[in-house]
């Protein structure tokens, strides 16, 4: 393919990726996907290496890209099939992102898959949300290893049942997977033509050329890294079970042709949930160097060949079953993001920015009596780190997360809480030449009993400056004005006020000292 046509080739594959995300939003049932946001579309060729994705989710993204090809190949494929896994040991992140999977036939033989992932809010954990303070997996709820939902064209009324006898809240549930998988039918569809079009030959020969000229383009960018080996450290608040300040260690080590990653000296796996499979550290890595990355360059395999990571097995960031990991996908994989671009601000700090608030500030609520369930799960967004170009954004979400605030109206409407407050929280950005984005306040009062679970990080620890700037200011969890630890599960009643202030972003450069 000459470079047009090329470029028409790679907007094609997105494009069917941004289909599949708008049927799959349109067709949902739960806030968490139609409002929110929380899902993410990709094709992979036939041997699972990732081919195109949407602007979507980074940490559903990098690990199915990751993770795919050890799925597929593990699996017997027939035309009209359609797998469901969310098994963070076999290819997942967390318990509530399911992810489906279907196979592209063409003459005959696989060509292509399509996959996308959404988050559950519910799927029979512990804790209404599925976000609990958990110490196992089977706390988190369903565990699904990959295995058909559709064979061969029909859907395994009995695999749907068991999912859905699993969840509090079948109905909405039903929904949501009758979305996904309208979803991949919607990407097969598309992506069929595309290969029909060109022919199945010419469509594998136009992947190789894409993948080859995502190649190119990230070792480009990656030379900006001078040769040598950086090194950083950044520390977890807490895991929610009394293990405090756990440290991730990186050295990157860059050279011409090659850039690789090492996790050696990071933490052991801790018994609460902020461990991750290597999947999810992974994503966090690639998101990081794809920053790197001219905006032209495809979401392809190529484009990440050249990058190579490790962490030890048994560690927080490749753990082993059956730990924990609810808040690892969520919370380790930003710090994962901090400390590597840390690492890399010691090689060229004029391109890289401070550290981001640092939490998705997760909040879980909801209750589980008879009659009276519901159940609602939200991130909340906060400051972005400055850079050398620019300020940080303020009240937004970063790195590793990209969905929406609920609107007020949404929430309010469907569940039986009120927002008092959500604003800005001025003056929460870190000081430099370019001040830290500032988080947000969000408030809600309680209109009926509720359980509530929140997950966070930067409560401890600030979101650290870059090239000399301030930190930016830690958040802060309170109900009814009592400070409460990063990672709670508290029973609230009709008239409690909770309030999550989210951290800042930090400052970039130092302020040149001036005379009074």
């Amino acid at each position: 393919m000459n470079a047009i046509e090329l470029g028409l080739f790679a907007s094609r594959l997105q494009a069917v990726c941004e289909e599949m995300g708008l049927v799959l939003r349109r067709a949902a049932f739960s806030t968490n996907i139609r409002d929110r946001l929380d899902f993410s579309c990709a094709v992979f060729d036939r041997g699972g290496h990732l081919s195109a994705q949407a602007a979507h989710i980074p940490v559903h993204l990098g690990s199915m890209a990751y993770a795919m090809a050890d799925i597929v190949s593990a699996c017997e494929w027939a035309e009209g099939d359609m797998v469901v896994l969310n098994d963070p040991f076999l290819g997942g992140t967390h318990l509530p992102d399911v992810t489906l999977i279907a196979p592209l036939f063409a003459g005959g033989r696989v060509i292509a898959f399509l996959a996308n992932r959404a988050h559950h809010a519910d799927i029979g954990a512990i804790a209404p949300g599925s976000m609990p303070v958990s110490r196992t997996l089977d706390e988190e709820g369903l565990v699904l290893a990959p295995s058909l939902l559709i064979r061969r064209g029909h859907l395994d009324q009995a695999q749907l049942g068991r999912i859905l006898d699993a969840t509090r809240n079948p109905d909405d549930a039903r929904g949501d997977f009758l979305a996904q998988i309208s979803s991949n039918r919607a990407g097969q569809s598309r992506l069929g033509g595309l290969i029909e079009a060109l022919g199945p030959s010419a469509f594998e020969a136009a992947i190789q050329d894409l993948n080859a000229y995502g190649e190119r383009l990230a070792r480009v960018a990656l030379r900006q890294i001078p040769p040598g080996i950086y090194r950083f450290e950044d520390v977890m608040d807490d895991d929610g079970q009394g293990t405090e300040a756990i440290p991730i260690r990186v050295a990157i080590e860059a050279s011409p042709e090659r850039i690789h990653v090492d996790f050696a000296g990071t933490a052991h796996q801790v018994p609460g949930n902020i461990n991750c499979p290597l999947s999810v550290a992974a994503a966090a890595v690639l998101y990081a160097f794809r920053c790197l990355m001219p905006p032209q360059t495809p979401a392809c395999a190529g484009t990440f060949r050249s990058i190579s990571i490790a962490a030890p097995a048994g560690s927080l960031l490749n753990a082993r079953r059956p730990a924990a990991v609810a808040a690892g996908n969520v919370e380790t994989s930003t710090r994962v993001v901090d400390v590597v671009t840390g690492a890399l601000g010691r090689a060229i700090p004029d391109l890289i920015p401070a550290a981001s608030q640092g939490s998705m500030n997760n909040l879980a609520l909801g209750s589980t009596e008879r009659g009276a369930f519901w159940d609602y799960y939200e991130t909340i967004g906060g400051g972005m780190g400055a850079g050398s170009v620019g300020g940080g954004w303020s009240g937004v979400h970063t790195h590793m997360t990209n969905t929406l605030n609920t609107p007020i109206e949404v929430l309010e409407a469907r569940y039986p809480v009120r927002v008092q407050r959500y604003a800005l929280r001025r003056g929460s950005g870190g000081d430099g030449v370019r001040r830290g984005g500032d988080g947000l306040v969000r408030e809600l009062t309680f209109l009926a009993p509720a359980d509530v679970t929140l997950l966070t990080e930067r409560r401890r620890f600030d979101p650290w400056g870059m090239a000399g700037g301030g930190p930016g200011a830690r958040g802060c969890n309170t109900l009814n004005e009592r400070d409460l630890p990063p990672k709670i599960s508290v029973r609230v009643g009709p008239g409690d006020r909770l309030t999550i202030e989210t951290p800042g972003g930090g400052g970039w450069g130092a302020e040149a000292a001036t005379d009074a």
